[in-house]
C-alpha cells in the first residue's frame, strides 16, 4: 500500500491516524504507570491524618490552589525564598496533586511551621489584619462550620482503596480527631503539615 492510496482513502487515513496516536499515547502513559509505583515517600512522610485531610479538602473546595502553588522549582531565586525544590516523594499521598503554577499569593509548599496557628486563624478571618497589602479574600465562615466525621472517614476509606496506607485504627480515630473542630481548624492543620518532611538544603 503506497502513500497516495492512503491519502485518497479518507476512512483508511482516519484509522491509521488513530492507530498512530494510540501507539504514541501508550508509549508515554504505560512507563509512567510503572514509574508511579516505584516512587517512595520522602523519609518520615505519612498520609495526612483526619484533621489534615479534612483541611486539604477545604483547601480544594475553596479554590486556594488557584492563587497558591505548592511546587518550588529548581530556580535559584525560588529556592532562596522557599527552600529546597519540590521532589516527587513529597506528593506521594496527594490526590489530586496541587502543584500549580499560578502565584497570586506565595507558594505554600514549605509554609508548615513558618507561622503560628493563631496567625493562620487571623489570616483566614481577615488577611489584611496580618498582611495589610494582601488581596486574598476573607474566609470567616470557616470558623463557624463544623467538620463531619462521616465524610472524612469515607474519604480516608476511598484513599485506602487506591493504596494509601490508612490503618483500621486510623479510621476508628476519625470521630475523636475531628470532634468539635471547625473547618478553620482543619485548614490550619493542613497548612501546618506542608513541607514538614521536605529535603534539607
Amino acid at each position: 500500500m503506497n502513500h497516495a492510496t492512503i491519502e485518497k482513502n479518507v476512512g483508511l487515513l482516519a484509522v491509521l491516524i488513530a492507530v498512530a496516536i494510540s501507539f504514541g499515547g501508550l508509549a508515554e502513559i504505560v512507563p509512567l504507570m510503572y514509574h508511579a509505583q516505584a516512587i517512595t515517600p520522602v523519609p518520615g512522610l505519612k498520609p495526612p491524618g483526619a484533621l489534615e485531610l479534612a483541611g486539604r479538602d477545604i483547601y480544594v473546595r475553596e479554590g486556594c490552589y488557584n492563587c497558591h502553588s505548592q511546587m518550588i522549582r529548581t530556580l535559584s531565586f525560588e529556592t532562596a525564598r522557599y527552600g529546597h525544590y519540590s521532589v516527587a516523594g513529597e506528593s506521594v499521598y496527594d490526590h489530586p496533586f496541587l502543584w500549580g503554577s499560578k502565584r497570586t499569593g506565595p507558594d505554600l509548599a514549605r509554609v508548615g511551621g513558618r507561622y503560628s496557628d493563631d496567625w493562620h486563624r487571623v489570616h483566614l478571618q481577615n488577611p489584611r489584619d496580618v498582611v495589610p497589602e494582601s488581596n486574598m479574600p476573607a474566609y470567616p465562615w470557616l470558623a463557624e462550620n463544623k467538620l463531619d466525621a462521616a465524610t472524612v472517614e469515607s474519604h480516608m476509606r476511598a484513599l485506602r482503596a487506591i493504596g494509601d496506607p490508612y490503618t483500621d485504627e486510623a479510621l476508628k480515630s476519625v470521630a475523636s480527631a475531628v470532634e468539635n473542630k471547625t473547618e478553620a481548624d482543619a485548614l490550619v492543620a493542613y497548612l501546618q503539615s506542608l513541607g514538614r518532611h521536605a529535603p534539607k538544603e
